[in-house]
């Protein structure tokens, strides 16, 4: 009896524990490994609406998290687990973003509409015109050109400019040259079938076109948009062991998917 005792109460405490554990959502893989053409890369996916997609910038003490570490940390004191984080656009040295940036409906920093003249090579990658937004709103996720953002202000939650644009509307960014030698890590973003978002980060060097290629022709999004190139170049996913870090000292903003951490 006293053996059936104690057996029961191990019994008890193991579905207990089931149970608690169970009650705690399991972070989600968000992100695969992909390759198109002979080049890696990472592609991640998330669904508006249906899942936590955010911006990020600064703190609750006014400064940048500059770090997804830093950006985790902060979610894990509200009860909220980070999932997946990507740099999401250019920023100065203080990590202010370059241009367009709304968090929660506010607009933090304006549109940067500066005319950069030059040949292509010349001129920096956010001037490339057009340049892009990437938004979350009431209809879900949008890229649009920014001259199309300020021209029809569509409500946003959340929004960030950079550039160039990669694809506009099933069509590559006329800057594009086929074969450029001009080659190094890319992150971007795309709206895809369905208004499914997808991130993708490559794993070694590529040009613009080959890139903007991933998103056009193998993960089908009509529009899409350049967000860091280089050692900037980062992403965040536990589930694949990642967590990169900025050689410039940090991020300016971010972009996360968050889940409740039960």
């Amino acid at each position: 009896m006293k053996i059936d005792r104690w057996a029961a109460l191990l019994w008890a405490a193991l579905v207990s524990a089931a149970g608690s554990a169970a009650a705690q959502p399991a972070p989600a893989q968000v992100c695969e490994r992909q390759v198109f053409e002979n080049s890696g890369y990472i592609v991640c996916s998330v669904t508006p609406g249906k899942d936590d997609l955010r911006l990020f910038w600064r703190g609750a003490d006014g400064q940048p998290f500059r770090t997804f570490s830093n950006l985790a940390d902060a979610l894990k004191k509200d009860g909220q687990v980070l999932i997946f984080a990507m740099n999401a656009g250019m920023y100065r040295d203080d990590f202010t973003p370059i241009g367009l940036y709304i968090e929660h409906g506010a607009e933090l920093r304006p549109a940067d509409t500066t005319e950069i003249k030059g040949p292509p090579g010349e001129v920096p990658n956010f001037y490339k015109k057009p340049n892009g937004v990437f938004l979350l709103g009431d209809n879900g996720a949008e890229i649009l050109t920014t001259e199309e953002f300020l021209k029809r202000r569509p409500k946003a939650a959340f929004a960030t400019q950079s550039g160039p644009m990669l694809v506009i509307e099933g069509k590559l960014h006329p800057a594009l040259i086929p074969g450029s030698t001009d080659r190094t890590r890319r992150s971007g973003v795309g709206v895809c079938g369905s208004g499914i978002v997808r991130f993708a980060i490559s794993d070694g060097d590529v040009n613009f076109p080959d890139f903007a290629r991933l998103f056009r022709d193998e993960l089908g999004c009509p529009n899409a948009l350049f967000l860091y190139g280089g050692h900037g170049t980062a992403i965040y996913q536990p589930a694949l062991g990642m967590n990169y870090f900025s050689w410039h000292g940090g991020f300016g903003p971010i972009v996360g998917l968050v889940q409740s951490g039960g």
